[in-house]
């Protein structure tokens, strides 16, 4: 693909994301190009997805952010290890950053506005925010009944699963769903929406208006409600 934008990816885990990212990169069909890995904990398997894939790989280790602890619960020191991440991001010209099952709060220098993405699996605003991550997600909608899940891929500010929308995609809940049928469906989905979305803004196709809005070219073309197996 031309107009390849130079992408940095943030995982804190497995890397199936990264992982898909790459495959869509390898079969030519990312309008974007990862240059670098950055993760929020050591000897992950995404960092080896990475470093397999020929992409140069960084840790900063949440663990080193540590303040202090309060009801057994640590409390990170999430401005220090930002800027830390700042120097690495700020220090190439980078057109997206890929937020990948990062774990980690980052509070992006304002140089950054614009060119943070977040892929959450729920469809926000629904099933997420602080501690809702991973199965937790899944978990929380199979205990509430609704019959549609989903992932969001959007801007991230500064608050957590929240910026503005670039699309969504549904699949459905059905009764006697276990967590992992749940995440398998979803997941699916992801597949799909991340990529789409960096294609999507490689092509100038996304506008963001003023911090909350978005507007989207040819907006009904991109089939964003098609329901998984269809």
């Amino acid at each position: 693909m031309s107009n390849q934008l130079k992408l940095a990816v943030l995982i804190s885990g497995n890397g199936t994301t990264l992982a898909n990212l790459i495959h869509w990169r390898d079969q030519g069909r990312l309008m974007g190009d990862i240059k670098l890995v950055i993760s929020s904990r050591p000897g992950v398997p995404g960092l080896s997805v990475a470093t397999e894939a020929g992409i140069r790989t960084e840790v900063i280790n949440a663990g080193d952010f540590s303040r202090s602890a309060r009801e057994g619960e640590v409390i990170r020191d999430w401005k220090a290890m930002s800027k830390e991440m700042d120097k690495l991001l700020l220090s190439d010209n980078y057109d997206l950053v890929c937020m990948a099952g990062f774990l980690s709060r980052y509070i992006y220098a304002k140089e950054l506005t614009g060119k943070i993405l977040n892929i959450h699996p729920s469809l926000v605003p629904m099933f997420c925010g602080q501690y809702m991550y991973g199965h937790r997600v899944h978990e929380a909608v199979i205990k509430s009944g609704v019959k549609v899940s989903g992932c969001t891929v959007h801007f991230a500010d500064r608050n957590y699963d929240s910026g503005p929308i670039i699309l969504q995609r549904c699949c459905p809940v059905y009764s006697g769903d276990t967590v992992n049928d749940v995440a398998a469906r979803v997941f699916e989905q992801e597949c799909w929406a991340y990529p789409t979305a960096i294609n999507l803004i490689g092509e100038g196709r996304v506008h963001l208006i003023g911090s909350s809005g978005i507007h989207i070219d040819e907006d009904r073309h991109i089939e964003r409600y098609t329901w998984y197996g269809d």
